[in-house]
């Protein structure tokens, strides 16, 4: 594998990422409940959207918000989204993408990063646990909430 890169999402960028093709079953999970609830009340000033690059292609995408403000603390430093494209899932892509987030958080004075995510088979339970987050509560929804210590 090529080595990976972090970019911020641009016009180039954004189709690609837009068009990232998942492992089958795993489009059910790619926004939570919770996060469609919350979407609207985003301020697009704290937002964090990247794409991993290997090489010239794009093979993951990660969209994260900072907002020292908001009145949950799941939402403070907050991963909203990862995808990784079916082909390149399991060689270090979403943990690469994890561990930058998890950088400019710490960067930005944060001591934790939280995610959320619905549990199932084909969900993305298993790879949140194993690059660290701890699930520490379940939203209204009955996801789970994950919070990685910074």
């Amino acid at each position: 594998m090529a080595e990976l890169r972090l970019e911020e999402l641009g016009a180039e960028t954004a189709a690609a990422a837009n068009n990232l093709t998942l492992k089958p079953g795993q489009e059910a999970f790619l926004e939570p409940e919770t996060y469609e609830h919350l979407e609207q009340s985003l301020d697009p000033a704290n937002s964090w959207p990247r794409v991993v690059r290997e090489g010239d292609e794009v093979v993951g995408y990660i969209m994260g918000n900072f907002d020292p403000d908001a009145p949950e603390d799941f939402l403070r430093a907050a991963i909203w989204r990862i995808d990784v494209s079916g082909t390149a899932q399991g060689k270090g892509v979403g943990r690469f993408a994890v561990q930058a987030f998890a950088d400019e958080a710490r960067a930005r004075g944060f001591h934790q990063a939280t995610v959320v995510w619905a549990p199932g088979e084909a969900g993305p339970g298993r790879f949140f646990e194993a690059v660290g987050f701890k699930v520490v509560g379940q939203t209204p929804y009955g996801e789970n909430l994950g919070a990685l210590a910074l």
